[in-house]
């Protein structure tokens, strides 16, 4: 019932946004600063610091994109279009711009450009105290735990409630119900509510990082790869390059089959932003890198390392990691899939068939393509070759191929000379190929150049 009205409320919320309107004036607030826009201001404690335009135009590219990489390029092509400057002069602009805010406000990432540390407290146009509530919720959702992840988006509501205009709570709170739904046992509409909300926030600011970051996530899900890397190639075409536009393209190419094109992006996800997290270890492990995949295994880890050191040969180690994971009180609000996924692979490692199959069976898996690509392998362990290949098909036809791993993969070696099986590797060859034209039409093969 309370999820119910949850849901109502929401959706009255998403109804109102589209029909309101917020000013578009004030100024971005962190420390003792407010930087106003609309002025060419910058003052602190009521008091105007006086900012060359160079200065003040790189302060605001970096405020608009805090805690973020920004590229040296960007900088000199923002603050001298169209002129050959020299790095002396953009080395002036970044040690007048710590003078004024302290050094420590701007992060050097050597080689590649520079992040705006101080913590943004207020934007233009946005109430301060929903704004205050706004970060709160941003650092809850960072933890990414259960229960700070409900709390978030908690939090995020009451921001959207105030300000049904403010696109990155809606984006937000979007990536809260797709959490919610993948890594607890909530109810599927958190999905339904995923989309809608970032949909919103698109619809508010067609631009929002954010948005089309989680939104990427969301479209792997929903079985929208090549939808998905076809909209991030435009929009690195058109925006030039991101280093989370491509950490999103790791996982979209990945799902489409084009796994050395995944391993490109990461590459170039990287090359902008060192710091840039992405999902290659899932990359590797389909390429079955299983060492490479393990070492790049930075994230929470539940399932993807145990599966590796199984593939390696080293069933007792990957049984020992996942019994202590499933003991561990953290997970006791676990998904079904994620406990799924990580139980029905304990259950095989300690020769429970009957367990694992039952497991498996009972999983709802409509909205995780790659994880019933993982099931149909758990099938294929067990020599259970016609609920592998079903399994399969799911995959595919929920937007999940990868026909690399079926033809070198060795759990599926007994299943290759099966005609079914031969079927489904063509139909992903065909998919894959459908989905590098799409891609390279888009421009993919000249931004992963």
């Amino acid at each position: 019932m309370l999820e119910f009205a949850r849901q109502a409320v929401l959706g009255k919320m998403l109804e109102k946004s589209k029909k309101n309107k917020r000013p578009a004036e004030g100024a971005y607030r962190f420390g003792e600063f407010h930087l106003y826009p609309s002025e060419r201001t910058l003052k602190r404690s009521d008091r105007t610091v006086p900012t060359s335009p160079k200065v003040f135009d790189a302060l605001l590219l970096f405020v608009r994109n805090a805690e973020h990489l920004v590229r040296r390029d960007e900088l000199i092509e923002t603050l001298w279009p169209d002129t050959y400057v020299t790095d002396a002069n953009l080395t002036n602009v970044i040690v007048s711009l710590r003078k004024m805010l302290g050094r420590e406000a701007i992060q050097t990432v050597s080689k590649f450009g520079y992040r705006f540390c101080l913590p943004v407290l207020g934007e233009p146009g946005v109430d301060q105290t929903m704004y205050a509530t706004f970060i709160e919720g941003k650092e809850l959702a960072k933890v990414r735990s259960l229960e700070s992840m409900a709390r978030a988006r908690d939090l995020f509501a009451l921001c959207v409630a105030k300000d049904p205009q403010f696109a990155p709570a809606w984006a937000w709170l979007g990536r809260c119900h797709r959490f919610l739904f993948k890594f607890s046992a909530g109810s599927s509409a958190n999905m339904d509510l995923a989309d809608a909300m970032l949909r919103r926030a698109l619809a508010i600011d067609p631009d929002l990082a954010c948005a089309h970051q989680f939104y990427t996530h969301l479209q792997v899900d929903l079985g929208q790869s090549k939808d998905m890397v076809v909209r991030l190639a435009r929009r690195i075409a058109a925006r030039g390059a991101e280093p989370e536009s491509f950490a999103g393209l790791v996982q979209g190419l990945r799902s489409c089959g084009l796994l050395h094109e995944s391993l490109l992006a990461h590459k170039r996800a990287t090359a902008l932003d060192p710091a840039v997290v992405t999902s290659v270890p899932h990359t590797h492990f389909l390429l079955c890198e299983y060492e490479a995949s393990i070492e790049s295994y930075a994230d929470t880890r539940y399932y993807l390392d145990a599966a590796c050191w199984t593939a390696l040969g080293d069933p007792r180690r990957a049984t020992e990691l996942l019994s202590e994971r499933l003991r561990k009180p953290r997970v006791s609000g676990l998904s079904d899939l994620m406990s799924g996924l990580m139980g029905s692979l304990l259950a095989i490692l300690e020769r429970r068939r009957g367990d694992a199959t039952t497991i498996m069976t009972r999983m709802q898996i409509d909205h995780d393509p790659e994880i019933a690509f993982y099931l149909a392998r758990h099938f294929a362990m067990l020599n259970a070759p016609a609920e592998s290949v079903a399994m399969l098909q799911r995959a595919r036809m929920h937007g999940h191929t990868a026909s690399h791993t079926l033809a070198h993969d060795g759990v599926f070696t007994s299943l290759r000379k099966r005609a079914d099986f031969q079927r489904e590797l063509d139909l992903s060859r065909a998919l894959e190929t459908e989905a590098r034209v799409a891609f390279e039409r888009a421009g993919g093969r000249a931004i992963l150049s």
